[in-house]
């Protein structure tokens, strides 16, 4: 991935705060058939390991498991907010015209080396952690007791756990940071005015380098 500079981030809090904002991680591994790309919701250990620990699961039918008993290394993908950035946001256009438009995004990159886990106490754990971390909150929680005992079983029979240690993680926040501060207050301006949440969240992210504060 290229990262200049100033678009780059490697606080490893921030990081580990988009991976569990934004799960849902582009896998991206070799097989005999070339390049395979999977999109599966990740947990992150970040206790395990020197950088944490990616966990997951998969079904047994996708082949992605199998190619982890080669050894090789994977990338996984996680995309935070991302929004077009319109120039008639930046007060210099009027002055001087030279703006054009651009795209604003937060990603991570995460770089390790599979390995496969068929523990069937594991994937009950993972399994109940991932349910758990994602019904919070809710009204009426889903639990994985709450599926009948067999039913659970053949479910665990048909899936494949995964655990991905991180050996590097490289992050890219590019909102923003080369413009003026009275460019930025532009963006941030445009973005809240859309509304929605993720050009809010990307508004969010452009405020915290007003005035030279890093995103977090």
């Amino acid at each position: 991935m290229y990262v200049p500079k100033f678009h780059e981030e490697s606080d490893p809090a921030v990081l580990q705060a988009l991976i569990r904002a934004y799960p849902l991680g582009t896998w991206v591994s070799h097989s005999d058939d070339g390049l395979l790309a999977n999109h599966v919701p990740f947990l992150l250990d970040a206790g395990r390991g020197e950088h944490g620990t990616l966990l997951c699961h998969v079904a047994r039918a996708n082949p992605v498991w199998r190619s982890c008993a080669a050894g090789g290394d994977a990338l996984v993908v996680f995309h935070g907010p991302d929004r077009y950035i319109s120039p008639s946001w930046y007060p210099g256009k009027a002055e001087h015209g030279k703006a054009v438009p651009t795209w604003n995004y937060a990603v991570v990159h995460v770089h390790g080396r599979p390995r496969v886990v068929e523990d069937r106490e594991w994937l009950l754990r993972h399994l109940a952690r991932l349910t758990d971390e994602h019904e919070a909150g809710r009204e009426l929680p889903w639990t994985l007791a709450d599926a009948p005992a067999d039913f659970t079983e053949r479910l665990l029979a048909a899936i494949v756990g995964i655990e991905i240690p991180i050996t590097r993680m490289m992050g890219k926040w590019k909102v923003s940071q080369n413009r003026t501060e009275a460019d930025k207050r532009g963006v941030v301006a445009g973005l809240a005015a859309q509304g929605d949440s993720v050009s809010l969240d990307m508004a969010a992210l452009v405020g915290r380098h007003l005035d030279g504060t890093p995103a977090a």
